[in-house]
């Protein structure tokens, strides 16, 4: 039996709270980031909680092993004195919409093996997908995760924007949005890129940024170049 000690309760810790609760080999407890003036013992106390707290809570805590979430921070910006890790899953979490963990990446890093060892029993508890992945190499998984997650999902606003704007529904992209997505199992994405930019289509690119605002006009530019100088 692994004793979890969550600290935080956020869309991640959240998450991480029910999966626990369901898993026989983890005895799970949770508390407040606001309440530290009594922190239960536990075998890993795994902070959940935005990057700008992460040294300021991990200061006040004495626990024996003590990781954090993030996927941007170092290990090393956890400021206890004990035993150090990272137990990050690449994944976006809403609080309203469940997650499935068996599907869920986790980055794990710790300062020796027996303590990575115990991060990856704990992740088998709940999940298959097991990775040892370091600060550096998080880091930029983080920023690769920005851009097809984030600035994704930003294009996909644009996208509904414009079809609200000319009164088309926008769940016609759907099974488009789809495709792409399932597409990059198959292929890399650099084959899987299709449209105007990569057939240097100028008349219809031009067609394009006449229908489109200000904003929209400089996105669709460079990204339309970014997409040719990668080709």
């Amino acid at each position: 039996m692994i004793s979890v000690l969550l600290v935080g309760n956020g869309n991640v810790a959240t998450h991480l709270h029910n999966a626990f609760l369901q898993a026989d080999e983890v005895n799970v407890t949770q508390i407040s980031s606001r309440k530290l003036n009594h922190v239960p013992e536990a075998d890993i106390t795994i902070i959940a909680v935005s990057d700008d707290a992460i040294a300021e809570i991990s200061s006040k805590i004495n626990n024996s092993f003590v990781v954090h979430t993030s996927g941007g921070c170092a290990i090393n910006e956890l400021k206890n004195h004990t035993q150090k890790g990272v137990f990050y899953m690449l994944q976006t979490f809403s609080k309203d919409k469940k997650v499935d963990f068996s599907e869920v990446p986790f980055c794990l890093e710790a300062q020796n093996q027996k303590d990575l060892q115990l991060l990856e029993k704990l992740a088998k508890s709940i999940g298959t997908k097991i990775f040892t992945i370091d600060s550096k190499q998080r880091k930029a998984l983080h920023v690769a995760a920005v851009f097809v997650n984030n600035f994704t999902n930003h294009l996909y606003k644009i996208g509904n924007d414009i079809c609200k704007e000319h009164k088309v529904p926008f769940e016609i992209l759907q099974p488009l949005i789809e495709e792409t997505a399932h597409k990059i199992n198959t292929l890399p994405p650099e084959k899987a890129q299709t449209g105007p930019a990569i057939r240097n289509d100028m008349v219809t690119i031009k067609n394009h940024l006449d229908l489109l605002n200000c904003n929209q006009e400089i996105i669709y530019k460079i990204l339309t170049k970014s997409i040719q100088n990668g080709h």
